[in-house]
């Protein structure tokens, strides 16, 4: 099993972000680090403190030395995914080939109606989202691109400089709908995100991805699996390590550590130990 941690760019700051990130950069059991794609704080104070995801996550590229970076997950309906793909190709080249792009159809109405953006129905989004895929695959792989959808089409279109990583970042899907979302990941996914369940529920979800994987003659242990772990301080890292150890006995390839805000920095060095006993 092996651990990333995740800090939600929300009812924080920058100055909070930064220290925290720079502190787990020293730590070698962390080999990635996640933040979120909302412009509202979410399941807290909406009016609170959000900073947007993209931009913090290339800052705090540039802010460390080792750690792969990622959003966790983009909502693809915030931006056309031609310019996505030219951002994504952008961070992982700023970052020396450390992004892992992870992508979603979106949820978020209380934000996107405040915005204007259009969500549509849960079938509109994940059509946009399953054309997204394609647009942004083809874009970050291919010299020119041309598609035809309902959603987006391109002409001929280059994006140039390419990333690093060849073919492209590996990309997370995040999200365990049977019916969308896990096909999505099985066909497109080197990263499939569980957000948060059960163990037996996550195994259920994994077995289904595999089911997914099969349907189209896909080897499922090309894709990582993942899901949040969330740290309580109050409980501390015992009981972290005794969650991430049901997990890892699982099958769990990739344990996220969700560090709350005010970000627990003197608890990074603990839960490391804490958890190096299951790493592998």
């Amino acid at each position: 099993m092996r651990f990333a941690f995740k800090t939600a760019p929300q009812n924080t700051t920058w100055e909070e972000m930064l220290a925290v990130w720079r502190a787990a950069d020293a730590i070698e059991l962390f080999e990635s680090g996640w933040t979120f794609d909302h412009f509202y704080p979410i399941f807290s104070d909406p009016t609170g403190p959000c900073l947007e995801g993209w931009t913090v996550t290339t800052a705090l590229a540039q802010a460390t030395r080792r750690l792969r970076v990622g959003v966790l997950v983009t909502g693809v309906p915030y931006r056309h995914p031609a310019v996505l793909a030219n951002m994504a190709a952008t961070v992982d080249i700023i970052s020396g080939g450390r992004l892992e792009l992870g992508l979603g159809a979106g949820w978020n109405i209380e934000e996107a109606d405040a915005y204007g953006i259009p969500l549509g129905s849960l079938r509109e989004r994940f059509d946009r989202f399953d054309e997204a895929l394609a647009v942004i695959t083809g874009l970050l792989t291919d010299e020119r691109t041309t598609f035809e959808g309902r959603y987006f089409q391109l002409r001929d279109a280059m994006c140039n400089p390419k990333p690093v990583q060849r073919p492209h970042p590996p990309i997370c899907i995040g999200g365990t709908g049977p019916t969308r979302t896990l096909p999505a990941a099985a066909r497109w996914a080197q990263h499939w995100n569980h957000p948060g369940a059960p163990v037996a529920q996550w195994q259920a979800d994994r077995d289904r991805l595999h089911a997914c994987c099969a349907a189209i003659g896909r080897d499922p242990a090309e894709i990582t699996t993942s899901i949040h772990l969330r740290y309580d301080p109050a409980q501390g890292p015992a009981a972290l390590a005794e969650q991430a150890a049901a997990f890892g006995a699982a099958g769990l390839d990739l344990g996220i550590v969700y560090l709350p805000p005010p970000f627990p920095i003197a608890d990074l060095e603990p839960i490391a130990e804490a958890l190096g006993p299951l790493a592998r």
